[in-house]
């Protein structure tokens, strides 16, 4: 298997019917395996057109992503050779990734205090659900 095409594989599906926009999902799915370490520094990524074929998805959604995480400096792209992890791609994924979380947070928050919950039911909310959707030892 190419490096490319397990690239496709380590980012998951990419679905119209998935919530988000079509690049958001690569985007996401990018940092996702960068913070996680499945695609380290200096790790190359296909092409547009390739990633494109891949996920069955228009070469500008594929731009688009790619611009987005080099922006954040997740990648970098040299005209030539191609587009590669940066050094500090975690990093700058994870730090990506914690402004997202912060964001649904302080937005679950607001939700449960319109929906009536006191400060303490919101606690409460929020350490049930840390406990569901954080792995154990």
């Amino acid at each position: 298997m190419s490096a490319e095409k397990s690239t496709a594989l380590l980012i998951g599906p990419i679905s119209p019917s998935a919530p988000g926009p079509l690049y958001q999902q690569i985007v996401d799915g990018v940092r996702r395996a960068v913070s996680q370490g499945r695609l380290g520094p200096g790790s190359a990524l296909p092409s547009f057109r390739v990633l494109a074929g891949e996920l069955l998805v228009s070469l500008i959604t594929v731009k688009r992503a790619y611009e987005d995480l080099e922006r954040e400096g997740i990648i970098f792209r040299r005209q030539g050779l191609g587009t590669f992890v940066a050094e500090h791609g975690g990093a700058a994924s994870r730090e990506a990734k914690l402004k997202t979380a912060r964001s649904h947070f302080e937005q679950g928050v607001q939700e449960a205090a319109e929906a009536g919950l006191s400060a303490r039911d919101i606690e409460t909310l929020a350490l049930e659900t840390i406990r569901t959707f954080t792995p154990r030892p």
